[in-house]
């Protein structure tokens, strides 16, 4: 090329060039897989596409391309680590990718790779190698006689992992299922850079880099290990573009290119380092595209899951900015520049800017506020030629600093050290590991279903003729279904809508004669295939079967009005709190909606009510519902809404309801009226940024208004107040309640200054320091303060031990006079004593509180409080 390219230019001429050789070009989905348990995080190109290649599910496109976004920070594909001290290591990242389902193969794909490098980015061929498994035979004849790549520069690898097909050229999605060989392309950076070619013993210099993977799918592994011919081969291919982008820049490493240039002069804008090749920048400035893009997605920073790795991405880089001289927030000021340079291929980043920029604000202040304590333990505890840090302060700066292990372990690293990790777990205990999960596909094949597609009829009707076309009874196939058995049925047409969208499956009964299946569940197999799970009440069936398949109508009614409910009132919550709110998962069923959205705060009761007011206005309203089905880009440009966490096929369903616009599969009510009435029974938080809302509706949403009333009514008869007047009263008898209880209090304090008097004569001396011991009864923690200030005052130089018991629970003060700290401490006092009696506690040297379980084992325990002091002087 004439001139080194940036990123944003290669990452549209990669697309264009694919989309010239009959490509779709697909939009990077969400970092957030869909409906997908298995991973984590999106890690490669292709996993919007894994159901293609498992065969579950069909686009309407054969050639596909895309520049994926992508996360490698836990489980099985986890850089975090290495961020920041190699050249091309990074948290987040972008794949260029194109795909073949079942249409070209192995020479198209290499050939157009080769045109691409060598004729759109000018790449000098001569620095182009190629690594092909060593039996395809296929690949390495395209690349030698037909490409013109000489012998020399095209290496075979064989199985070099252990194993058969274990091998660096071969791929499997899983242990069993889609496989085959690879051919990967590989750039020579020049003899002045060590290492060797792949396959040698220096392979892992920097001298040769892997940039595109190209793999083809062609056989299906079976549980033996062996091999067959798979009947529609497919090509999965890969580039990392910030690889491409270094080469094409002239510059050696990642983190030199236009954009990582870009973010490194911001990160040192905010933190004040003018020192641009200092590796903490490169951490910034990668952990900024990390974390942004995980809040653009619906991650929020938290204690477990997907939001522990964002906390720890976060954290990582706060400490980094510390370390750099930078003692306060500084890390979210970095989005702005972010959205500036990736705003245009990633729309989202702007549109979300200061939603993201809030959130990560937020976690910063929190972090702050630990983080200069947290680090004078860390650097304490490496002091004095330590090799490692133990285990149980990596586990309290975990535990009460918010200290991720690999931030410590960071630090050590940095110093030359390690962490002692087996301790760190064993005191962690119950939190081990949350961010753990397992980063590699499993297939489902809890039922082998290899028929034909249902067709679903529930949009129109709730009945229906089908035939059945399968019958599985626990989970292998079987031809028929006898009395009293539970199985799956599956039918060639049915009204039962499957699980899906947070919309349970419907329930209802298949019928053939005298034969009557109870179905409890409606699950998907497939893409478009139902499973209709239940029991067979009477009589038999059989594959073939012809059956009225009937869906239980009050049931669905239910549910569709709480699922019609729900887009309403979505929208309700992004006009009362804000834009930002977007869906974290529902559930809905018969008996309510469960609605989790991102929000910060809790949201009031007056909120609450004004939400109630627009979705009932919407109700009112009367409006009819419509649905259309179009393709996905279609869809986008109508302005429907997509819902988080969902996965979405290039045909999609866009429901209009009131002024409502999502896509949605889900079953709906005909007009907004079918809803009848909608209240919200419930608000809270469920995780770090997160709050969930039930509401009910129609006669649910009756029942539950009825009840408040006779609850409402059952208060005021109680009171013998008007219901009216209720919170009035209620609120004078607390006042009068507050008003006894600092009576209460008084008198509380009075008796124990009197008792207080009389406990002074019953101080021992020890070597000098006068004991007391005592139970101080019918005080509260506050009372046992107070007395033990006077006692103090009284008793000159004293160690003294109060304990009150109320029932089986007992609480204890310690203290110790000003001028005895030197020779006793009030915390390991206290928690001599509460040992004794099933408890702990702690506090400062000269106050010290605990609680314990064991009244009866007070008496003793007070009674060896002098021996336990004269020990100690």
């Amino acid at each position: 090329m004439t001139r080194p390219a940036s990123v944003a230019d290669i990452r549209k001429s990669f697309l264009d060039f694919f989309a010239s050789k009959g490509h779709t070009v697909v939009p990077s989905s969400s970092l957030v897989p869909g409906n997908d348990p298995t991973l984590m995080f999106v890690n490669s190109g292709m996993v919007q596409f894994k159901d293609v290649f498992l065969g579950t599910d069909k686009r309407p496109y054969v050639r596909a391309t895309s520049v994926q976004a992508c996360l490698r920070a836990g489980g099985k594909h986890n850089d975090l680590e290495n961020v920041g001290y190699t050249a091309r290591h990074h948290t987040f990242f972008e794949m260029l990718g194109n795909w073949s389902f079942g249409d070209y193969f192995k020479r198209e794909s290499l050939k157009w790779a080769w045109e691409l490098l060598t004729e759109v980015y000018q790449l000098p061929p001569e620095r182009l190698l190629a690594t092909v498994y060593q039996e395809d035979d296929e690949a390495y004849d395209i690349w030698t006689k037909e490409i013109g790549l000489p012998p020399e520069r095209v290496i075979r690898i064989g199985d070099n992992k252990g194993g058969r097909y274990k091998s660096d050229n071969f791929w499997m999605m899983a242990d069993t299922g889609p496989c085959g060989p690879c051919s990967e392309i590989f750039y020579d950076h020049g003899e002045h850079i060590p290492g060797g070619p792949p396959g040698s013993p220096g392979e892992d210099g920097d001298r040769f880099i892997e940039i595109w993977n190209n793999v083809f799918m062609q056989f299906d592994m079976k549980e033996d290990g062996s091999v067959t011919p798979l009947p529609a081969p497919c090509v999965d291919t890969g580039m990392g573009l910030e690889r491409l982008a270094a080469i094409l820049q002239h510059v050696h490493s990642n983190y030199e290119i236009d954009l990582f240039d870009a973010l490194i002069k911001a990160a040192a804008r905010e933190t004040g380092c003018g020192d641009l090749a200092n590796p903490s920048l490169k951490v910034i400035a990668d952990h900024i595209r990390a974390t942004a893009f995980l809040v653009a997605d619906g991650v929020i920073p938290g204690s477990e899951g997907r939001g522990y790795v964002q906390r720890r991405i976060i954290r990582r880089a706060i400490r980094h900015g510390y370390k750099l001289g930078q003692k306060t927030p500084f890390f979210h000021k970095l989005v702005a520049d972010l959205a500036g340079l990736m705003g245009d291929a990633y729309p989202k980043l702007r549109e979300q800017q200061s939603r993201i920029t809030e959130v990560l604000k937020t976690e910063e202040e929190r972090f702050f506020e630990t983080l200069a304590t947290g680090m004078e333990i860390l650097d304490a505890a490496l002091q004095g030629g330590v090799q490692q840090l133990p285990g149980d302060v990596a586990f309290k700066l975990h535990d009460t600093y918010g200290f991720p292990l690999d931030l410590s372990a960071d630090v050590c690293r940095e110093r030359g050290l390690t962490v002692d990790e087996a301790g760190f777990h064993a005191a962690m205990d119950k939190q081990k590991a949350q961010a753990r999960a397992a980063g590699k596909f499993k297939m489902d094949k809890a039922l082998d279903y290899a028929g034909e597609l249902n067709q679903f009829t529930g949009y129109e009707q709730l009945s229906d003729t089908a035939k059945i076309v399968a019958i599985y009874v626990d989970g292998t196939s079987a031809a028929a279904l006898k009395t009293g058995q539970n199985g799956v049925v599956v039918l060639s047409s049915t009204p039962f809508y499957a699980e899906s969208g947070g919309q349970v499956g419907d329930q209802g009964v298949l019928t053939s004669g005298s034969a009557r299946f109870a179905v409890d569940d409606t699950q998907k197999i497939r893409a478009d295939v139902f499973g209709h799970h239940g029991t067979l009440a009477e009589g038999s069936l059989n594959v073939g079967d012809s059956v009225e398949a009937q869906v239980n109508a009050q049931i669905r009614a239910a549910t569709m009005r709480n699922h019609s409910v729900t887009h309403l009132m979505h929208k309700a919550l992004r006009e009362v709190l804000g834009g930002h709110v977007q869906q974290k998962g529902s559930l809905v069923d018969a008996d309510k909606t469960r609605f989790d959205f991102t929000h910060n705060a809790p949201v009031t009761d007056a909120q609450i009510r004004e939400i109630e007011q627009r979705v009932n206005q919407e109700v009112l309203a009367n409006q009819a519902t419509q649905a259309r089905v179009m393709d996905i880009e279609s869809a986008q440009k109508t302005g429907a809404t997509m819902l988080f966490g969902e996965k979405y096929g290039e045909t999609v369903r866009v429901l209009d309801i009131g002024t409502s616009r999502e896509l949605c599969g889900g079953t709906h009510v005909q007009r907004t009226g079918d809803i009848g009435f909608f209240t919200i029974t419930a608000e809270g938080g469920v995780a770090a940024g997160v709050r969930r809302v039930e509401a009910v509706t129609g006669l649910n949403a009756l029942a539950y208004v009825q009840g408040m009333e006779s609850t409402l009514g059952g208060v005021a008869g109680t009171l013998k107040v008007a219901p009216g007047e209720v919170p009035a009263r209620v609120g004078s008898l607390l006042e009068q309640m507050r008003g006894l209880e600092r009576e209460m209090a008084a008198l509380k304090g009075r008796l124990a200054s009197a008792q207080g008097d009389d406990l002074v004569s019953q101080a021992v001396e020890v070597k000098g320091l006068k004991v007391l011991a005592a139970v101080l009864p019918g005080a509260d923690a506050k009372t046992l303060r107070e007395t033990m200030d006077k006692l103090k005052d009284k008793l000159k130089t004293a160690a003294i031990v109060l304990a009150a018991v109320d029932g089986g629970k007992v609480q204890i003060a310690a203290g110790v006079t000003a001028d005895s700290l030197g020779r006793v401490k009030a915390g390991e006092l206290v928690n001599f004593v509460a040992q004794q009696v099933g408890g702990k506690g702690g506090g400062k040297p000269d106050m010290a509180m605990a609680g314990g379980t064991d009244a009866a084992g007070v008496p003793a325990a007070l009674a060896s409080v002098p021996a336990w002091v004269a020990e100690r002087l």
